[in-house]
């Protein structure tokens, strides 16, 4: 939980998604085998920093709404409230930004795609990670992010403090 006059984004790409079927839309492909186990692992990450979000922003895709779903094994003490948003599939840091200005709880998870999401990881923070693959933000990397505002509407590029940035590959 974050202290008042403090928000906390979790700002989660998808887990490693499926491709088995060709003939699947973009929008129905699953999480395989690694990228369920790459979201299990964030769960525990984030259930062992407290990092419990109070409210999920998620793609309305099959594979963010799976990696939500994974997360929320973990043994979070909170069960958020969820959003499905249809307007973060596949959109880009201004539609994302727009949808985080309307979140209601103090800690938020947004969960989304690329290259959106790794624009809009870029552009929130005064100092970015060093973390090689920062930019290039892989499937299930996950962003921590503190803004010391009142309110979601307040949230400015370059405003936050980066608490973490983790990356999951799921391999044995």
């Amino acid at each position: 939980m974050t202290p008042l006059g403090y928000r906390r984004l979790i700002l989660t790409r998808h887990a490693k998604s499926a491709w088995d079927d060709p003939t699947l839309p973009d929008h129905d492909r699953p999480l395989n085998a690694r990228g369920r186990r790459s979201a299990l692992e964030l769960g525990d990450f984030m259930a062992s920093r407290g990092y419990e979000p109070e409210e999920v922003l998620c793609s309305s895709a099959k594979r963010t709404q799976e990696t939500w779903a994974m997360v929320a094994q973990a043994a979070l003490e909170v069960r958020p409230l969820i959003r499905i948003e249809p307007g973060l599939y596949h959109a880009g840091p201004d539609k994302m930004l727009t949808i985080l200005r309307s979140a209601s709880q103090p800690t938020v998870m947004m969960l989304g795609h690329n290259p959106g999401i790794s624009e809009l990881a870029a552009l929130l923070p005064a100092n970015t990670p060093l973390d090689p693959e920062f930019r290039r933000y892989p499937t299930c990397a996950t962003l921590v992010i503190d803004f010391q505002i009142d309110n979601w509407s307040q949230v400015q590029p370059r405003s936050g403090s980066v608490m973490d940035f983790v990356r999951f590959d799921g391999r044995i």
